[in-house]
């Protein structure tokens, strides 16, 4: 039963932004939908980060994005091929390097957790392209750089898909577009004019829509991923997913990191899996826990417990002739609580200290979710002047977090034959080493992309095949950790639009640019 695809990430920075520009706008305008994501250089004090109060979360986010940056920026974009089979796509993954030309902190804790995933900072300091944050100075308008990127991606007026994204948003706004509004309402109202075709959370989506047991992000790509394998290999009578790739050449080649991943049916079943990893893609020992973190066997000891259950339920059918107790939580979504209950006494007795931070796994889960980073909020490092500060930080006790987006990466196609293209671009590439690690905020931008794609395959009819009528019941609503409501992106009575907003919405749309629309080129 195993599906295997090799994704082609083609990595941008400095050396060759503008080669990759006209590509990169061609993908962008041609999309369907385009899914994004970040690397951080931190997210400061969990504690204000995870605040009753909504409004308190989005000041502790700003002051997160005020203070920090994105080190790197994962766009993926998807273009439904009209004249393919239902829920086929074309596929473009890019994951752009970039440095702040600005002060900025970076938490040590997050360097660590990313130089052990691959993440080159040498490559980062060195090839990064440069951008600026805040408002626009002078000469960005013609500028070829990553705020026009950004502002072409507005006026391509697509649905934009992240996991988790209220952190991302946030940063993506005060890196690339303009200073954050004080107010949380005023930024809702903001976002739902610069994203017109909408917003979706793929967090939101796979606890709401697809109703998997873990939502972080490995899981439920890695889960969507088995799922649509099973549907293709029972005949393709149900929905299922079809990607295609770029098979690229020449000089595009020696950019191109092709990410192998399998779904990984073949891995051994003998190992103990970490209770609290599994349930929220962290833990507290990290490398040193003497229990399994492979996701593939997580998922496997889920589908064996799935269907124990469901044989039970089937005895107890028979034996009470009732049908009524074998629902479980019809009005809200799967836990791993169920996967909990499948270990004996003995073994919950000694995972009882585990059981009682579920929540603070949780939160530490969907801060990972958020800002694609682990790093532990003992200590920051304030970067001044091409040094780096270490300072403490206080009232953050919390341990450090595990990224979500790690999985063994992809290749080829989903049920698709004629899709080798990547794997046949890997081989002309002499077999190019995977040179960024696992952890690529492209990669993450892709499986983001991936799960969307997948729960609209499952959610749509096909007389219904239109972006109209993708997931309407997750339509720009992003997760909030602990709240049984999403923050929805509306423009509501009471909320005006910002005043840099409402400048630069002049400059996307043309108002305030000058005749000439192609950009210049910029000195680097």
């Amino acid at each position: 039963m195993e599906s295997s695809m090799v994704i082609p990430v083609v990595d941008v920075q400095s050396n060759n932004f503008k080669e990759m520009w006209p590509a990169m706008l061609l993908a962008i305008k041609s999309s369907s939908f385009i899914s994004l994501d970040t690397e951080l250089s931190g997210l400061g004090n969990r504690k204000n980060l995870l605040a009753e109060s909504i409004e308190d979360r989005y000041k502790a986010v700003c002051h997160a994005a005020r203070t920090r940056s994105i080190l790197s920026l994962g766009i993926a974009c998807f273009k439904r091929l009209e004249d393919k089979a239902e829920h086929t796509y074309f596929v473009q993954v890019y994951n752009l390097t970039l440095l702040c030309s600005e002060e900025y902190v970076i938490e040590p804790q997050s360097v660590q957790f990313l130089v052990q995933h691959g993440f080159d900072f040498n490559k980062q300091y060195a090839q990064g392209y440069p951008y600026h944050k805040g408002n626009d100075k002078g000469g960005d308008v013609h500028a070829l750089n990553v705020r026009n990127l950004f502002v072409e991606l507005l006026r391509a007026r697509k649905p934009l898909v992240v996991h988790n994204g209220l952190v991302d948003m946030v940063f993506l706004y005060q890196c690339f577009y303009a200073h954050l509004p004080e107010r949380l309402g005023t930024f809702t109202a903001d976002l739902s004019e610069m994203f017109p075709a909408g917003i979706y959370d793929t967090k939101y989506a796979t606890e709401y829509e697809l109703r998997l047991v873990a939502s972080y992000l490995e899981y439920a790509f890695k889960k969507c991923k088995l799922d649509n394998g099973k549907s293709i290999q029972a005949g393709g009578k149900g929905p299922h997913l079809v990607l295609e790739f770029c098979n690229y050449t020449g000089n595009t080649q020696s950019y191109v990191d092709y990410r192998p991943c399998t779904d990984g049916n073949g891995v051994g079943g003998a190992a103990d899996v970490c209770i609290q990893f599994s349930a929220y893609g962290w833990c507290p020992n990290g490398s040193q826990c003497p229990m399994s973190h492979d996701t593939d066997l997580i998922i496997q000891q889920d589908e064996k417990t799935k269907d124990s259950k469901r044989q039970k339920r089937k005895r107890k059918r028979k034996q009470k002739g009732s049908k009524e107790q074998c629902e479980e939580g019809a009005d809200a979504p799967p836990t791993k609580q169920a996967h909990l209950e499948s270990v004996d006494v003995e073994e919950e007795g000694k995972n009882k200290g585990a059981e009682k931070n579920c929540a603070t796994a949780e939160i530490i889960e969907d801060l990972s979710d958020a800002g694609r980073m682990d790093h532990e909020t003992l200590g920051t490092a304030e970067k001044v002047g091409g040094t780096v500060k270490s300072e403490a930080q206080d009232g953050d006790p919390s341990p450090p977090s595990a990224q979500d987006g790690d999985p063994s990466p992809p290749s080829a196609q989903d049920g698709n034959p004629s899709s080798t293209s990547a794997q046949d671009g890997k081989k002309d590439a002499g077999d190019k080493r995977v040179d960024g690690g696992t952890h690529r905020a492209g990669f993450d931008a892709f499986m983001t992309g991936y799960i969307f794609s997948y729960a609209n395959s499952l959610a749509t009819k096909p007389e219904e095949s239109s972006p109209e009528t993708w997931l309407p019941g997750c339509l720009n609503k992003l997760y909030l950790s602990g709240k049984s409501v999403p923050l929805q992106v509306v423009k509501s009575t009471f909320s005006k639009s910002s005043k840099a907003h409402m400048h630069k919405m002049d400059v996307v749309w043309g108002k305030r640019k000058s005749n000439d629309a192609t950009p210049k080129l910029e000195k680097i």
